[in-house]
């Protein structure tokens, strides 16, 4: 009997890793689908007759939709169950990369991107969702950061491999490619994910939910954590999924390829940076300290990367026409590190609330995230437009300065 019970344990224990890992490849292709800009930002403002910083601004419909989509798809997964909900998510991501790479303008792309923005949105919480109801925290904490890094492969993706589609196929194969592996993965979460009952958690409307969430979000406790939250996650998205490329060739000379390298390395920081944050968290115990100096430095970094363009502080200091490519790979890598303590604002927000609205806040510290990237995205293509790239990389690294402010002066101890 007792080696029966094994066999099924261990039998469900293998099954449970292959539903996470089919799971965890959705956002694995939500990644890449936002970050294709980053590479072909150029070629698809020719194919539509737009300058560059406009197209730029009209991709920020993407995470506008991906972060107004959030809490409807937590609640749909509550009411019908994990695998139901991937599945129609899956189609849809199908449907919006053939819509966007059969795009023959600005408003047909947006379209597509608005469909991807609300197909992609639960491609986390699907994979998340379905460990924490079957893991203990202790494995939930460790299948996490494994969702995540499974799921920034995806941008490493659309660094050089998607670079070299690009220069030999088109920005359009891009897309293309995507959706025949969002066929794929569908495929993998039909045969692998089980039917589970819904669970019916909380039977109010989408409407009184996200009302409660960002009533709690406004709340004096959160405050600081929405705040930095606005302008964490935006800075390293959209600096590696829209702004990373057009500066490393437009500003820096490279090739595509070359982008595709650099941008390569600096997604293998985000992919370790977490890691590395959370190990120095357990070391030191001075989670607040950390999130502020990790992302202080984060801004500091970015400013030294825009004064290292021609002409500017950095280059003219050591009498260079530009600074080299070196110097910006270097650069890279230490954002990607530094911006990488995102992770630690959901574990503040958990001590900052009690238990029965902590799933409440952590949504609201979702939201924020992915608010704050479009509206960054947005905004930072006006910037482009009006004073160039460099002025790009000094608005993030100001905007990241001022979240830190403001993030340290409603999170100081009590008296």
């Amino acid at each position: 009997m007792t080696a029966v019970a094994t066999d099924e344990a261990g039998h469900g224990t293998r099954a449970l890793i292959f539903a996470l890992l089919a799971l965890a490849c959705g956002h694995m292709l939500s990644t890449l689908l936002r970050t294709i800009p980053a590479v072909s930002l150029d070629l698809m403002a020719a194919d539509f007759h737009i300058e560059p910083q406009a197209l730029a601004s009209l991709t920020s419909v993407y995470p506008f939709a991906f972060a107004a989509a959030q809490i409807p798809v937590g609640a749909a997964m509550d009411r019908f169950g994990v695998r139901p909900v991937s599945l129609s998510l899956l189609a849809g991501t199908v449907v919006g990369a053939i819509a966007s790479g059969f795009a023959t303008g600005p408003a047909s792309f947006a379209f597509g991107q608005v469909l991807l923005g609300v197909a992609t949105s639960g491609m986390l919480m699907c994979p998340m969702t379905l460990a924490a109801k079957q893991l203990s925290a202790a494995r939930f904490g460790l299948w996490s950061g494994a969702i995540l890094s499974i799921g920034n492969i995806g941008m490493l993706l659309s660094s050089s491999p998607l670079a070299f589609v690009v220069d030999n196929y088109g920005w359009r194969a891009g897309f293309w490619i995507s959706a025949l592996d969002g066929i794929a993965v569908a495929l993998a979460v039909f045969l692998l994910v089980p039917s589970q009952p819904a669970e019916h958690k909380d039977d109010s409307s989408p409407l009184s939910q996200m009302i409660e969430v960002l009533r709690l979000g406004f709340s004096r406790p959160l405050r600081g954590l929405i705040a930095l939250a606005l302008v964490s996650l935006a800075t390293s998205l959209v600096l590696r999924g829209l702004w990373g490329g057009p500066w490393l060739m437009d500003v820096k000379g490279l090739t595509r390829v070359e982008a595709g390298n650099q941008l390569g390395a600096f997604t293998l920081a985000m992919i370790a940076g977490p890691l590395c944050i959370g190990m120095i968290d357990r070391r030191l115990g001075r989670r607040r300290a950390l999130v502020a100096g990790s992302h202080m430095a984060g801004a500091l970094l970015l400013t030294l990367l825009a004064l290292g363009a021609p002409h500017y502080p950095v280059s003219a200091l050591l009498g260079l026409p530009v600074m080299p490519p070196q110097y910006d790979l270097v650069l890279f890598v230490l954002v990607g590190l530094a911006t990488s303590a995102q992770p630690l604002l959901f574990g503040m927000s958990r001590q900052l609330v009690d238990a029965q609205t902590a799933g409440k806040a952590l949504a609201a510290v979702n939201l924020a995230f992915f608010l704050g990237a479009a509206l960054m995205q947005s905004v930072t293509g006006a910037v482009a437009a009006l004073a160039g790239l460099p002025a790009v990389l000094l608005f993030m690294a100001a905007m990241l300065a001022f979240g830190v402010l403001i993030f340290l002066a409603y999170t100081s101890p009590s008296p």
